[in-house]
């Protein structure tokens, strides 16, 4: 492992299973009456988001407090940030405090990799999101839901996702969320086709490591997995598709196009999910639907992260069979 987490794609195959299966054992700790373990104690740890998050935020904020670490919550709101301070003094603000650990979120692409390399802080840099760009630790969750359903909760320690199909759909010109899992899924031996209007495609996306199609029915029944993104209409400022109905009608999932699945297929969502746009609620409410699961199981992976970049580079067997004794 190295020293910060940037981007999925500085993850290499070994790294990534090591932090999947670390994760596998963090998430016993949840099946506790008492859910902690002293992994982590007397360091510190900040997160410091310059955009608004529920589900990152909060799953960060219950990893590092499940394994006994001092928590630092930091919003760009009722900050000296909204007063116009650079994120370099805030920066230097964190390392005069001591932190151990900044979890960052930021509208920026880039501000993470800035902060890891710019001398301004010596601490684990942990990127939460950074503009359109990357959200590992969202991609190692996306992994570890696709290979607890799709390999098994204990057959997959140790493997990966060789083989797996996966199919990504919708805005993935501004989806940090879709270019993190692609450099993941494809590290993992996944093979990943990503599903569009030609028009929320980036430019470039020919040198990814994925297939790109239009017609999302020819690519559902060949999936194991189907990410739907969500439509990020705060990143847009101009019309990429004619009407709402009209992309939920080549790009939405509903019951009908989730019958074209194979029996063992998944629905994933990384929330937030606007339902009737991209899912219905239908595909969003149905055992086949991993949204909430993805959701618990970050909880895990941001524990396994933390512990890897703070407490050590061996899975936490010890430390989880210490506890439960």
């Amino acid at each position: 492992m190295q020293r910060h987490l940037i981007s999925a794609a500085d993850l290499t195959r070994d790294d990534a299973v090591l932090i999947l299966d670390t994760a596998e054992e963090m998430s016993r700790v949840a099946d506790r009456p008492i859910k902690k373990l002293p992994t982590l104690r007397g360091r510190t740890v900040v997160n410091l988001f310059f955009e608004d998050s529920t589900r990152t935020r909060i799953s960060f904020e219950a990893a590092e407090k499940r394994l006994s670490a001092d928590v630092i919550n930091f919003s760009a709101k009722g900050s000296s940030v909204s007063k116009g301070e650079s994120l370099k003094d805030t920066a230097q603000t964190l390392e005069a405090m001591g932190v151990d650990a900044v979890v960052i979120r930021h509208g920026a692409s880039g501000a993470p990799y800035r902060l890891a390399n710019s001398g301004w802080i010596d601490a684990a840099v942990i990127n939460a999101g950074d503009g359109t760009h990357q959200h590992p630790t969202q991609a190692l969750l996306d992994a570890f839901t696709m290979r607890r359903r799709l390999v098994g909760r204990d057959a997959g320690l140790g493997h990966d996702l060789a083989g797996k199909r996966v199919t990504i759909v919708g805005d993935v010109l501004h989806s940090r969320v879709a270019r993190s899992n692609v450099d993941l899924l494809h590290t993992l031996g996944a093979e990943v086709t990503l599903v569009a209007p030609p028009t929320l495609l980036p430019v470039g996306i020919g040198t990814w490591p994925c297939e790109v199609s239009y017609d999302l029915d020819s690519t559902l029944p060949k999936s194991d997995a189907v990410m739907m993104l969500r439509v990020q209409r705060e990143r847009m400022n101009a019309a990429f598709f004619p009407t709402e109905r009209e992309y939920s009608r080549r790009y939405g999932l509903d019951g009908d196009r989730m019958a074209k699945m194979p029996e063992h297929a998944i629905v994933m969502h990384p929330g937030p999910m606007v339902r009737g746009m991209e899912i219905t609620a239908q595909v969003a409410d149905s055992e086949r639907c991993t949204a909430i699961e993805q959701v618990a199981n970050g909880v895990s992976i941001r524990m396994a992260v933390l512990y890897l970049l703070l407490g050590g580079n061996e899975p936490a067997l010890t430390n989880t069979r210490t506890e439960e004794k």
